[in-house]
């Protein structure tokens, strides 16, 4: 029922409909019967949607009682009251659980309105008129208290459920954070396990180094155990990394990091995007660290976008690089006159904080700010072989 309201509702209209023919079929003679028809219809068939269409379906009701008190409801008549009438009570609990105590004041002060009027105008006599009033009031006052019962039901029900959503989406973060945390701590062991087997292997292979010629038996010994060490870090490798491949359901490929050499797709995808990228390298950039490689290509990523976001339309860039003994200079220079970029940095722009940190963990140095000749200058010098 609580699914298909309009079953339970028809259920109670039908209920009311079958005492109210009875008055029908008594007082036909003394009353029209299209009269007592159209009013207990009036009156019954709102109650069918009183829950769909609360407000339409009470003022309904309310309007079938207004027509019954001007055509019949006198003592006269004998129809004072009809089984129908209950329907008003229907109504005032309806706009007090599902509308809102405001609406529900509104349409009981109607109600107030016409019982007086009919109190005073169809009943006659004083001792009956307030007995019936005394009645009336009785029954809308257990429709409100009921309404109102319900009505904080309702509304505790709703707060539980939101509640419940509430802790369901906390629960949620909360696992999402243990799985990051999880996968840091995953990190850090991975990285325990590679910093101490190639600590071992460096050791053993320059132990081998020295023994090789005076001690041949030592030389092979040490080989022997770079060689297990290497097996057991890449057994260790491959069991981390398939921990990390089951914890990400992102569907991420996993392929190699970028480097310098995947600097000129990098100035092509940003051409396709509608910057005008040149990019000018010298010097051997091919036998770079990998960890170099990655730190130039992420700091001129990060710069190309700053570019493409913030120089304005129209605005080119230039990307150099060269290598010139043990270090690397790179230099982004644009021409635009969009939003300044210092602006950006002051309001906390994580990109040249980011930039920073790279060439600082790379041994380096970054430098970033407005080019004299405008536009906006990124300029970096970073170590081949870090100190």
């Amino acid at each position: 029922m609580r699914a298909h309201p309009v079953f339970g509702d028809s259920l109670i209209a039908g209920l009311l409909l079958l005492f109210d023919l009875g008055a029908m079929v008594s007082y036909s003679d003394v009353v029209s019967p299209p009269t007592l028809f159209f009013v207990g219809l009036l009156l019954v068939l709102p109650v069918a949607f009183r829950r769909k269409y609360p407000v339409g379906s009470s003022y309904t009701i309310l309007g079938g009682g207004v027509i019954q008190l001007i055509t019949h409801g006198d003592l006269a008549t004998g129809l004072a009251v009809r089984p129908a009438d209950f329907a008003l009570a229907v109504a005032l609990y309806t706009m007090v659980a599902f509308v809102g105590r405001k609406p529900a004041l509104l349409y009981a002060g109607w109600l107030a309105l016409g019982t007086v009027v009919w109190a005073v105008v169809r009943v006659g006599p004083v001792a009956e008129a307030v007995f019936l009033v005394f009645l009336i009031v009785v029954i809308f006052g257990f429709s409100w208290a009921l309404g109102e019962f319900v009505g904080a039901r309702r509304a505790y029900q709703r707060e539980l459920e939101q509640r419940l959503k509430l802790l369901e989406t906390e629960r949620d973060q909360q696992a999402r954070i243990a799985v990051g945390e999880e996968r840091s701590r995953i990190a850090r062991e991975l990285h325990d396990v590679v910093a101490h087997a190639v600590s071992v292997m460096v050791v053993q292979a320059d132990g081998a180094g020295y023994a090789i010629k005076s001690q041949p038996e030592l030389a092979e010994a040490a080989v022997r155990t770079i060689a297990e060490t290497g097996r057991q870090a890449l057994t260790e490798l491959r069991r981390l990394l398939g921990v990390l491949r089951q914890e990400d359901q992102s569907g991420t490929q996993w392929a190699p990091q970028p480097g310098a050499a995947d600097l000129a797709d990098l100035a092509e995808n940003l051409r396709a995007a509608g910057l005008p990228v040149r990019l000018e390298t010298s010097g051997d950039l091919g036998d770079l660290p990998a960890g170099l490689g990655l730190g130039l290509y992420r700091i001129v990523q990060e710069a190309l976008t700053n570019t493409l976001k913030h120089a304005g339309t129209g605005a080119s860039a230039v990307v150099r690089i060269a290598r010139a003994g043990e270090h690397v200079a790179l230099e982004v220079v644009d021409d635009g006159f969009g939003t300044p970029h210092d602006l950006v940095a002051v309001s906390g722009g994580n990109g040249l904080i980011g930039m920073r940190e790279r060439a600082g963990v790379l041994g380096g140095t970054l430098e970033a700010g407005p080019n004299p000749g405008g536009g906006w200058r990124v300029r970096a010098v970073l170590p081949v072989v870090p100190s």
